[in-house]
């Protein structure tokens, strides 16, 4: 069992940055792969971001949805249990709640996540 807490969601100016964080419980955080997804009002819930688990020979790997690509960095302190969004560049388009999961498999579908955060509201004003 993993459980998730989100913090450092607020408000911020177009242009602007803001970090997120995901707390995790539990001794095997090393083991997981972590997402960030987003949902707007009315939208479905997106892909955000992506950190594969620590195990790998060249250690994790990192994806990015498009819209975020060059904007957004995924990383994770695994003594910390903690994994980030930093979040640069903001645009409005960017406002939504934001949610943190775990995977022990794949990382881009909301299906692939066994365990999710509450979520942390980003609203960005222009």
């Amino acid at each position: 069992q993993v459980q998730l807490v989100e913090s450092g969601g607020g408000l911020v100016q177009a242009g602007g940055s803001l970090r997120l964080s995901c707390t995790a419980s539990g001794r095997t955080f090393s083991a997981y792969s972590l997402g960030w997804f987003r949902q707007a009002p009315g939208k479905e819930r997106e892909f955000v971001a992506a950190i594969t688990w620590s195990g790998t020979w060249s250690g994790p790997i990192t994806y990015y949805a498009d819209s975020v690509k060059g904007r957004f960095t995924i990383s994770r302190d695994n003594a910390k249990n903690t994994v980030y969004l930093q979040m640069n560049s903001v645009k409005p388009e960017d406002t939504a709640a934001y949610y943190c999961a775990a995977s022990r498999g794949g990382v881009f579908k909301i299906g692939d996540y066994a365990y999710w955060g509450q979520g942390t509201q980003v609203t960005v004003s222009s």
